[in-house]
């Protein structure tokens, strides 16, 4: 990523936690040691939390598929119930220790942890895709279909299984938390909104801008939250009613997911991502949605088969997910080998080591004095607590090896060298989705464990190639989706003042917790309901998808749509080039040139939440013309209440849903009877 974005970047997002007349106060605050700020209350609440998120994200992934981000929820929750238990202690008269913002981003890492395995575990894609009634709802005639390829869930084989493949993603990038967090100062949009939170609820009271900011991002929060609500009431049953699915463009651009859906959220991603991420995200959609997507629909029946599925990979969804794939490969590739080449160029020129601090040097006025000390504080200690280069990749070849040699007793047709194959590849995978998620706030695991489930099922072929396929699809999820979760979790670490090492700990114990906890609750939906069903209420809708893409990639590429081959070679290559451009035109260009891996997200996603989070970079962009240091002061406050408030109506929403309570309203758009 150029120099132009992190620029843009620090004008936004340092503004979220560096408080000028504060800097007395934070110098002199005792920071806790990392060990300190690992408690068993914390662990207490980290694992109530994170059976409640588990039982929230299951309930998500087997009814639509989509998962929020709940790092917000985890956030407030955890202060919550901690807050809670003090006051009732020192009620009592017993001396407890003070609840610190450091406590409180650990408990919220470790929810995450937890939760997330929910998501990578698969229990509502690539594991369930594996049963018997998904094989049945495809049909025993369906070609590539077999019987053979059944496995049934089971709860002590789930468990076995996320245990050996779930802790990898946490050692694959951990050298390259300093790049990712202080070098190419990714916002991570939902780590920061989540930081910004934090501190509110820990800050003092002494500074003034501290304290209006809080009282800022109060305000959008409830607005955010009252929004949210009121979007519910209308949301109906199904996926086409309420707000979300307002046509404010028209119909016909409806249609391609060119809409505006009133997101809090991607509006404050919006005010939070710099302004050349919102316009990149802009772009790809325009290119997608506007041009790329009508063109190849156009050619239906002759470049792929005019009756398919909108799911199906042999249509228009399979151009979707390869071409998306291919830009986010280029993407991020180049930036991993740029990153390695400029690592190796420092190690071979000892003098660089002295100028590499992460320090800036020049200092204008007294304002940019008291921002650079708290930077430098910031710096001091993300730097402090180091994971040395040697645990991470030791810890990595180790678990690796058990996994090894576990994986193909669990699953017998995916052979230990394609386990051996996928660690190779999966760090620079995890690299891509964490670069990626950092821009945009999206995490694509399920779109990596994609690539691992094709070629995995075309290299084993007939034989198997669906189970091998659909674990494979399992052992890179959990790669990508728990390195990209570390690292948000790290930029929240970064901005509370937290320690990585504590970061770094309570994610391995979250998802200890979550190998546990996510088949347990999983468990109970299985046992209780007939999940998969046609009929039910919980269908796991992507169950089918992932089993019939891993038929599909039993054929190999051959059975891709016409050209669908060609193009994603042309936007692999489109994505280097436009990187190398980035790198070598002056800033005055370069700051115009668009991020690739921030165009790919739409071209999968769609269109509308581009158009969200471009309104979001347009009010920020009036807002700084208007009054420049209002806007540095106050955006990200404002971007931090929209997130957060819609981020803890999923929690209400999700249990409403579960207790089988429906919105009363089904408000919905389409065209007038005598159109």
């Amino acid at each position: 990523m150029g120099t132009e974005t992190t620029n843009a970047t620090v004008e936004i997002s340092e503004p979220l936690i560096l408080q000028p007349g504060k800097t007395r106060e934070v110098e002199f605050e005792r920071i806790p040691e990392w060990k300190e700020q690992i408690t068993v209350r914390g662990m207490v609440v980290s694992a109530v939390l994170g059976g409640l998120f588990c039982i929230i994200t299951h309930k998500l992934n087997l009814t639509v598929g989509i998962i929020p981000s709940l790092n917000v929820g985890a956030g407030l929750l955890g202060f919550f119930l901690v807050k809670s238990w003090t006051g009732f202690c020192s009620k009592l008269g017993f001396s407890v220790r003070p609840f610190t913002r450091q406590e409180n981003t650990v408990i919220q890492t470790c929810v995450v942890a937890c939760y997330g395995l929910a998501f990578s575990g698969g229990f509502g894609s690539y594991l369930i895709a594996m049963d018997d009634r998904t094989y049945k709802l495809i049909g025993a005639d369906y070609p590539g279909n077999r019987a053979e390829d059944v496995k049934n869930p089971g709860l002590w084989w789930m468990i076995g299984f996320l245990f050996v493949v779930s802790f990898l993603g946490l050692f694959s990038l951990v050298p390259l938390r300093k790049v990712m967090v202080m070098d190419y100062k990714l916002t991570y949009p939902s780590g920061t909104a989540t930081a910004m939170l934090i501190n509110s609820f820990h800050t003092t009271t002494g500074a003034e801008l501290a304290g209006n900011q809080v009282t800022c991002l109060g305000k959008y929060l409830s607005i955010s939250l009252v929004w949210s609500c009121f979007k519910w009431f209308f949301s109906g049953i199904g996926d086409s009613c309420g707000f979300d699915n307002f046509p404010t463009l028209g119909l016909t651009l409806f249609k391609n997911t060119f809409y505006f859906d009133f997101s809090p959220t991607y509006v404050g991603c919006g005010l939070i991502c710099p302004h050349i991420v919102n316009c990149s995200v802009l772009l790809g959609a325009i290119v997608s949605w506007g041009i790329l997507w009508p063109y190849i629909s156009q050619h239906a029946g002759d470049w792929y088969p005019a009756d398919l599925g909108s799911n199906d990979f042999k249509g228009l969804y399979g151009y979707k997910v390869f071409i998306a794939i291919s830009i986010i490969l280029g993407d991020g590739l180049y930036n991993l080998v740029k990153i390695i080449a400029i690592t190796v160029r420092e190690l071979c020129n000892k003098s660089t080591k002295e100028k590499n601090l992460p320090i800036i040097n020049e200092v204008s006025d007294d304002k940019s004095s008291e921002l650079l000390m708290e930077q430098r504080k910031r710096d001091e200690l993300f730097l402090k607590d180091r994971i040395p280069s040697w645990v991470a990749v030791s810890g990595y070849v180790g678990l690796a090896a058990i996994s090894i040699a576990t994986i193909p007793t669990i699953f017998p047709p995916l052979k230990w060298y394609l386990v051996l194959c996928s660690y190779l590849f999966a760090p620079a995978l995890a690299f891509c989705n964490s670069y990626g998620t950092g821009l945009t706030d999206w995490s694509l695991a399920s779109t990596y464990g994609k690539i691992g489930l094709f070629i995995i099922a075309s290299l084993v072929g007939r034989d198997g190639g669906v189970i091998a396929g659909l674990a494979a699809c399992g052992v890179m999820m959990a790669i990508v989706s728990t390195a990209a979760d570390l690292m948000q979790d790290f930029k929240t670490g970064y901005l509370t003042l937290s320690s990585a090492k504590s970061m770094f700990v309570s994610q391995l114990i979250g998802t200890a917790m979550g190998c546990v906890i996510a088949p347990l609750t999983f468990w109970l939906f299985w046992t209780a309901f007939d999940v998969g069903s046609p009929d039910g209420p919980y269908k796991a809708p992507y169950a089918v998808i992932f089993r019939e893409m891993a038929i599909l990639g039993i054929e190999g590429f051959s059975e891709l749509p016409k050209h669908c081959l060609a193009l994603c070679c042309g936007f692999f290559v489109a994505a280097l080039v436009v990187n190398l451009l980035r790198d070598v035109t002056p800033t005055k260009v370069s700051q115009f040139i668009p991020i690739p891996m921030a165009m790919a997200v739409p071209f999968y996603i769609g269109a509308y939440f581009a158009i969200d989070m471009f309104v979001g970079t347009v009010i920020l962009f009036v807002w700084e013309r208007i009054n420049r240091k209002n806007a540095e002061d106050y955006a990200g406050a404002v971007a931090s209440g929209l997130i957060c408030g819609d981020g803890i109506w999923t929690i209400p929403s999700a249990i409403l849903s579960i207790f089988k309570v429906n919105p009363p309203i089904c408000m919905y758009f389409g065209p007038s009877a005598g159109s």
